[in-house]
């Protein structure tokens, strides 16, 4: 997972000349910086919950950085802390490090140094935390498929799809276009299945250096912190767009694989299940340059699609409802009003953004309405999408609006499936007779649309 807030360090050390140093360089590099003369000062506001990481002296009057160390043990054994040696301390700092201590920096040291060993320690806190809030959110699966917002035929199937593969417990290939919500599919998975309890692991293969992923997966001789590998024992390991893992980590993750799967003779003692997520990976095909055709078809052999926004219909409007809700409430000022005639155009809109362009356009259309505007059509537009003439009579009875807007989506449904009425049936959840009826009713031929 990626972590864009600004890495915190809390320094105690009864030196107030090295506490400023250490400070001012620290800011320089880009922390935030906490500094306390005293551990008992310090463990007023240290608790579990804490962003950061702590940098200690080893010798101080009072708690000295030993005693600090074991009651942070107590209170958090996941915070890292670094702590300032003399050089009669080394042993005493080696000692720490096996009851926990992350590292120790021997004084005098370099500020470089140090900058460097803050930041793997705050990368390392920051994916504790990250982790931490993923599980509090997975606690509750039927909350997480609630996030799985809409009534649409294809939301109600993917939600049904997840709670079967679920429980399969192989691994799964998780499709959709950019934008879907493939992300939250996979917590899903992982939230409904047997392996809930234990950790999901993310990985981002697309925002991570090719050079590092084997490493940070497998670890190796010289990496220094635990493979993400083993960090998901016994849980999920998530690769978010796979189609960029490097060709070595591609083939450790299908030796894993075909490790797990033949059985204990060559298990290796891990057991992950690996959630894959890609754009451009399909259920049909492994063919994309750079990709393992035969890890694409162990991964693939649970898939699941998360739908186009264009095909969910009325979830739409509900999702942008809630959206527009939301953000009016955190801006201050009241959330834009549908029309007819918006309803209808976000409805037909192509939306290649998908549910993230719709939260786009949400926050776009509420920033209006709080300069007293209101024309949401007019936002569609501005994405480049050509609305629909739908000229709103507002001396007309609802009646008529509803026919209107009727007929416009059997129209634009017919135009997008070629005529298909199977199509038309699925998409808008129609039974056979009920959309004949409909199509004979606005004068709507299967003919015309053939073809195109």
């Amino acid at each position: 997972m990626e972590n864009t807030s600004t890495p915190t360090v809390m320094i105690i050390d009864d030196e107030a000349d090295l506490r400023d140093s250490v400070s001012q360089w620290l800011k320089l590099s880009g922390f935030e910086a906490d500094s306390f003369e005293a551990a008992e000062d310090a463990l007023k506001v240290l608790t579990a919950d804490y962003p950061g990481i702590v940098l200690t002296d080893i010798r101080m009057p009072g708690i000295d950085g030993m005693t600090l160390l074991r009651r942070l043990q107590s209170i958090d054994p996941g915070l890292p802390v670094i702590l300032m040696t003399g050089h009669g301390d080394v042993p005493m700092a080696v000692e720490a490090m096996r009851i926990g201590a992350y590292d120790f920096v021997e004084k005098p040291f370099q500020p470089e140094q140090l900058a460097d060993l803050c930041s793997r320690a705050a990368q390392l806190r920051a994916r504790t935390m990250e982790t931490r809030a993923l599980r509090k959110e997975l606690s509750d699966p039927n909350a997480m498929l609630r996030k799985l917002v809409g009534e649409s035929p294809a939301i109600e199937k993917l939600r049904e799809n997840i709670l079967d593969i679920a429980q399969a417990d192989g691994h799964v290939l998780v499709t959709g276009e950019t934008g879907t919500g493939k992300s939250l599919v996979a917590k899903s998975v992982h939230a409904c299945g047997p392996r809930a309890s234990k950790p999901m692991i993310t990985l981002n293969c697309a925002s991570t250096e090719r050079e590092l992923q084997d490493a940070i997966l497998f670890g190796g001789p010289n990496w220094p912190e635990k493979p993400l590998v083993e960090q998901a024992e016994g849980g999920t390991l998530c690769l978010e767009d796979i189609e960029h893992l490097s060709d070595a980590a591609q083939a450790k993750l299908l030796d894993l694989i075909n490790a797990v799967s033949d059985g204990p003779e060559t298990a290796r003692p891990v057991n992950v299940r690996v959630i894959a997520v890609s754009s451009v990976l399909t259920g049909g095909s492994g063919s994309v340059e750079g990709f393992r055709n035969d890890l694409y078809y162990r991964l693939a052999a649970l898939v699941l699609q998360a739908p186009p926004l264009r095909n969910r219909g009325k979830d739409i409007l509900t999702l942008f409802t809630n959206y527009t809700v939301e953000l009016a409430d955190e801006y201050g000022c009241e959330a834009p009003q549908l029309n007819a005639a918006d309803a209808a155009n976000l409805i037909q809109a192509p939306w290649p953004g998908n549910v993230r362009q719709l939260i786009n356009l949400a926050e776009r259309a509420v920033l209006q309405s709080r300069r007293g505007e209101n024309n949401i059509s007019a936002l569609l537009i501005d994405d480049g999408f050509e609305a629909p003439s739908m000229a709103i009579d507002t001396d007309k009875p609802l009646k008529e609006h509803v026919e209107m807007f009727e007929k416009m989506l059997i129209d634009h449904a017919l135009r997008r499936n070629a005529g298909s009425v199977s199509a038309v049936m699925a998409e808008l959840a129609l039974p056979r007779r009920t959309l004949n009826e409909k199509m004979a009713k606005y004068n709507l031929s299967r003919q015309n649309y053939l073809n195109g």
